[in-house]
């Protein structure tokens, strides 16, 4: 029909000819038409509204109506009389109309699917949660506070970390040769984490850390070596992070989930039978951290194969901060953007900030977190980002400990990256812990475990 029309000699209509004109005019209007994306020539002449749902007749309207944004609300013209407008407000997490459809059924209206159809298209064409753009803020500075931490930060994490090893349980000796404390074996560990040293050269410090009565013995670098392979040590080190954040428990109320890799020393290798060659590719290990947003102390960790999804972790890693701490807020990237996810941040009392997909809705979601987060992102979409943006604090916390720690690892076995990954997420909060004390004036005081539910 296009076709047909757009051949049609329109040169040949005589300008003084009524007959001609209504024709011209007629041509304009379909041709219009059939223009619509997304809807063919017949479907828009012989459309019967009456059949459509409500959610169809608001992506159509959407595109047809104007819609303008005002405190009182969105403002929507109606489709059969354009000097009637209806007002879709926000109100107790689910959008309401001023229309009688909605006031009579209590339900969507087809003004209500319209606006967030239109702001979702808003979104996705602004791009504001696929690309953030960093903004340069400058703040005062407490030289003074910052100055004294650095200067004395080896003595007190030494302090501290001694501390945080008499938390560690001694196994009761059965026969046979005396092992070395176990919790001597987690500070040199930590220790030569902290050092950045190699094993050999890293020794001198635990020489220093005898002298100070800090351990018992100096334990050969091998020994070291040997007991950061063993698996036991892993859930010792969660343990300890959990406790060395708890000085900040009254601190801390949002928090945010992000991951990062680390790269390792082993190497995948396998046979690609299109090229018919060998082919290398490097393992890494990724880390799941969940931390606050005021001091980036980080309050749960979990460590995977580089592959692995971050959606999963996050549960595990709110319920392991609620122990310990009052949550507030949760926020992440759309990643974590799940109903289990959503529930389970409601499920400890806090309120989560995890943008939506685009592809997703609002409409018969079983979970109440989700329905009413889905409504508070659609129609408050800046107030949402004002809290979704603390986020960037988890980046700001795996900076830090990349640039202090760095971001390899250098063990060789699987199970002792793993122990080395949660070292320096221990030594990294034991220097956060260093920090606050001297700018806040919190006490360096550790709680084993205190819930809050």
């Amino acid at each position: 029909m296009i076709l047909f029309l757009s051949s049609w000699k329109i040169s040949s209509i005589q300008p003084n000819s009524y007959q001609n004109s209504i024709y011209l005019l007629w041509y304009r209007k379909v041709y219009k038409l059939c223009m619509v994306p997304n809807y063919s020539m017949e479907q828009t002449l012989k459309t019967n509204w009456k059949k459509l749902s409500r959610e169809e007749r608001g992506k159509l309207l959407a595109k047809s109506t104007r819609i303008v944004k005002t405190p009182q609300g969105w403002r929507v013209t109606s489709q059969s009389n354009t000097s009637r407008q209806y007002i879709v407000r926000f109100t107790r997490d689910e959008p309401k109309c001023s229309c009688p459809d909605c006031e009579l059924r209590h339900k969507k209206c087809k003004h209500i699917y319209a606006v967030e159809f239109y702001i979702k298209q808003e979104i996705n064409q602004e791009g504001k949660l696929t690309q953030t753009k960093g903004v340069k803020i400058s703040y005062s500075q407490d030289w003074k506070a910052y100055d004294n931490a650095q200067t004395n930060e080896k003595l007190m994490f030494l302090k501290l970390l001694r501390e945080l090893s008499d938390f560690i349980e001694q196994p009761e000796y059965k026969f046979g040769r005396p092992n070395l404390p176990i919790s001597d074996m987690i500070f040199g560990s930590a220790l030569k984490v902290y050092s950045t040293f190699s094993l050999r050269r890293f020794m001198s410090d635990m020489k220093i850390a005898k002298e100070m009565n800090l351990i018992d013995n100096v334990p050969s670098f091998m020994t070291i070596s040997n007991y950061m392979s063993e698996e036991k040590v892993t859930g010792i080190l969660k343990n300890l992070i959990s406790i060395s954040a708890s000085p900040l428990r009254e601190v801390e109320t949002d928090f945010a989930v992000d991951s990062s890799g680390f790269s390792t020393s082993r190497f995948g290798r396998w046979f690609d039978y299109k090229y018919g060659r060998e082919r290398t590719q490097r393992i890494w290990l990724k880390a799941h951290l969940i931390s606050g947003v005021k001091t980036n102390i980080v309050t749960g960790v979990e460590v995977t194969e580089g592959e692995v999804n971050d959606s999963p972790s996050l549960p595990r890693l709110v319920e392991e901060t609620a122990k310990t701490f009052r949550v507030g807020e949760v926020s992440g990237d759309k990643a974590y953007s799940s109903r289990l996810n959503l529930q389970a941040i409601e499920n400890v009392g806090a309120v989560p900030f995890i943008p939506f997909k685009k592809n997703v809705s609002g409409k018969r979601a079983k979970s109440s977190a989700w329905k009413k987060m889905y409504h508070y992102f659609i129609y408050k979409h800046d107030e949402f980002l004002e809290h979704y943006h603390k986020r960037s604090n988890a980046e700001t916390c795996f900076h830090m400990i990349k640039t202090k720690f760095k971001d390899n690892l250098r063990s060789k076995g699987k199970t002792a990256q793993i122990n080395e990954l949660l070292l320096k997420v221990l030594c990294h909060n034991i220097c956060v812990i260093i920090q606050e004390v001297s700018e806040l004036g919190i006490k360096g005081e550790f709680v084993v475990e205190e819930n809050y539910k």
